[in-house]
């Protein structure tokens, strides 16, 4: 991602209170060691009082609010603390599923650093809400609904499902290529097979909350370039 990125490229709605962006993978939300790239000194260089309403994974595409006041920031802050807001990430998948919304229940532990476990002694409460919406040969898109926000939340609950998310390698998720599935897959010669997607395919997909002035807010962000390349050759070859 180059440097001269520009915050306004990404806002898909903006009004007096708030704005939303779809954040592009590999962009950090806050200060990164590893990148001078973040979302929130990005916002501050377009809106002064621009704050981070929540976090995603810097691999983490989707939608992401910024509040352009300290009034609209405290409103949405008392909102998520309160789990007012409805989030709801798409994710491929390993294996066939026909969740249901399935109520996934299982308590969280999270360290100091590395992978989250599922702890019934020491994790803390963590319930995730998942449905099944298409189903390709090997792999399944699904939409995940956290209802608390846990760290990895989404991608420990979907493994302890047996359903890891692709690329996930720290869960148990595998690389896609595309040779397994497409039969007369050749390479150019001294090249070898890239993943067809190559960071956690996982993408917050939409945001429900209530603005200031009460009316609803219900934001999406269409798929970035590697996860919507990813679900249309799944389509393409099921």
């Amino acid at each position: 991602m180059s440097r001269k990125a520009n915050i306004q490229d990404w806002i898909i709605f903006e009004d007096d209170h708030y704005i939303a962006i779809n954040k592009p993978p590999y962009v950090a939300t806050l200060e990164d060691r590893s990148s001078n790239l973040n979302v929130l000194a990005m916002a501050k260089d377009y809106w002064a009082e621009a704050q981070v309403c929540h976090r995603l994974d810097k691999e983490t595409s989707g939608v992401l609010l910024i509040s352009k006041s300290p009034d609209a920031y405290r409103e949405a802050a008392i909102q998520f603390e309160k789990r007012r807001v409805k989030k709801i990430y798409h994710a491929v998948v390993e294996g066939l599923h026909e969740f249901k919304h399935e109520k996934i229940d299982l308590p969280i532990e999270v360290r100091s650093n590395g992978p989250v476990y599922i702890s019934h002694r020491e994790g803390k409460p963590s319930t995730t809400i998942v449905t099944t919406l298409d189903a390709y040969r090997e792999h399944s898109l699904v939409a995940a609904e956290p209802l608390t926000g846990r760290m990895h939340q989404i991608r420990v609950h979907l493994a302890a499902m047996n359903a890891p998310i692709v690329s996930d390698l720290l869960y148990g998720g595998r690389p896609f290529y595309l040779s397994s599935l497409k039969r007369k897959f050749k390479l150019k010669k001294f090249t070898e097979e890239q993943p067809l997607m190559k960071r956690v395919a996982l993408h917050a997909f939409s945001l429900d909350l209530q603005n200031i002035d009460g009316s609803e807010l219900n934001i999406k962000a269409p798929y970035p370039k590697d996860f919507g390349v990813l679900v249309k050759q799944l389509e393409k070859y099921r």
